[in-house]
Parts: structure tokens; sequence; C-alpha cells
């Protein structure tokens, strides 16, 4: 469990019920975790501006701003972790939670030990980096034409131009610049982006589609993440005009070339 002293900050819990929100806070200081509270989703921003959390417990129907509005917020200028703690629970509502930017999904009624347990690997996923999901060592800035990924700053351009991912698109997205053209199957995907958290199929390719719609990929012609179908996806080969930039041969050998 990452300790006190390495969190970056405290976890918000956002609740507008009293009960569950001191639930939630018995359980995770137990466990060494400072706690901050807002019982509705304008407290909730107010308290991300000034606090900078380490981790956000959200509920989605809040009063004064509604979850979604402050997921939709916060995901604007923070790859801040996120896990949504709501009574909305069915397959539409998780997924519609996960591609807005969440970092895991727990239903109510929930088991507050289950709830600690998924806080703190979804810390420790966040802090440790994505190598261990494709088998590459830890690189602090990864490159593909222009688009540039720095892993210790969590920033991502695309020709000089700096593009705001959610936290599961920036994992996604370094996962398939670690494999190195390595096509990744949707389950390789969902465990580099959720770890072992249950998600659905579905939400990969929501994620996905909107990480091309923010780099400005196409996925007819793709410059950054291609579909292999009946697959999964990898990252797309570079055009042979693109210049002074590694490029891997996609050949079975793996080779790695550079332009002139």
């Amino acid at each position: 469990m990452p300790s006190m002293n390495r969190l970056a900050g405290p976890i918000l819990v956002v609740d507008d019920d009293p009960k569950i929100v001191r639930l939630v806070r018995t359980y995770l200081e137990r466990e060494g975790f400072p706690v901050i509270e807002a019982p509705d989703g304008r407290a909730a921003l107010a308290a991300i501006a000034l606090e900078e959390p380490a981790l956000v417990v959200l509920d989605l129907m809040l009063p004064e701003v509604d979850g979604l509005s402050v997921l939709h917020a916060l995901r604007r200028r923070s790859s801040t972790p996120v896990i949504v703690l709501s009574a909305r629970g069915t397959p539409s509502d998780r997924i519609e939670g996960l591609a807005g930017g969440a970092d895991d999904y727990v239903p109510k009624p929930f088991s507050p030990a289950e709830l600690v347990l998924r806080v703190k690997r979804v810390l420790e996923r966040t802090a440790t980096g994505f190598g261990a999901a494709t088998g590459q060592p830890d690189r602090p800035v990864l490159r593909h034409a222009d688009l540039s990924v720095d892993r210790e700053r969590h920033e991502v351009t695309v020709g000089g131009q700096p593009v705001a991912l959610t936290a599961a698109e920036f994992r996604l997205l370094v996962a398939l610049l670690e494999a190195q053209g390595r096509v990744l199957s949707r389950d390789q995907l969902m465990d580099a982006v959720h770890g072992d958290d249950a998600v659905l199929d579905r939400t990969i390719d929501v994620h996905v589609r909107r990480l091309r719609d923010k780099l400005g990929d196409d996925a007819g012609r793709p410059r950054f993440v291609a579909t292999v179908r009946g697959a999964g996806y990898r990252l797309a080969p570079l055009a042979a005009d693109e210049p002074g930039v590694e490029r891997w041969s996609g050949g079975a050998s793996g080779r790695r070339t550079r332009t002139p």
C-alpha cells in the first residue's frame, strides 16, 4: 500500500449521504489514508482545486453539480484517479462512468473493505507505471512520429501541442507505445487500463475511440492506434516519410530502423 508520506494529497470522498461518508472514511483512515469530504458536486470541485487530492471516491447522484459533471470537469485539467461509488450500477452506467474517465466503478450496496482494496490498487497502478503489462522496461518519455508521452509528468503532446487525456486513456496509450507494434488483445488492454477489476469488453473500444478523437487520429488511416480485426489494437506503423524517428519494421524479427 502507498504510505501516507508517498501520497500527493488526501483522498476526497464525495457523497451526500453522511452515513456512507463516515463508513468510507472510517475504513480508509484505519488503513492510514488521510481523508477529506465533500457533500455535493460544487463542494467537490472546490476541494479538488484547493486540496489537490491523490484520489477521489465519487458518487454520481449529487446535489448542486452531478457526479458525471464533476468527473468531466476534473478530467479537463487533471489525471487524478477517480473511483465512482454509485447506486447506478447497470452495464450502461458503468460504461458511461469508465469512458468518462473513472479508473474504477463500484456499485452500491458495496463492501467498504473491498472499496479500500480497490483504492490501494488504483493508487498502486497509477503510481508504478505500466511496463509490467507489456513486458517492457519503463522509459520516462515515449515517442512515435510527432507524438510524445512523458510518463513522469503525465503529459502528452502531438506536434508539440498538449493533449489532455484521462488516466485510463493515458494508460491505454502507454501500453500501446510500450508494445512497439505488437498486437494487444482487448483483455491485455483491459488489464493495462483497469488491472484485474471487472469491466465490460466494450469499454476498451470506447476508450480507443475517445483516445483517437483527442489525438486527431483517423481510424481509417491511423497514425497512432491501428485496429487489428478479430485480435485487438496495436501502434500504427510509421509512414515511410516520417523523418528522424525510430520505427519498427512490423516483421517477425521486430527490427527497428531509423529514417534519415
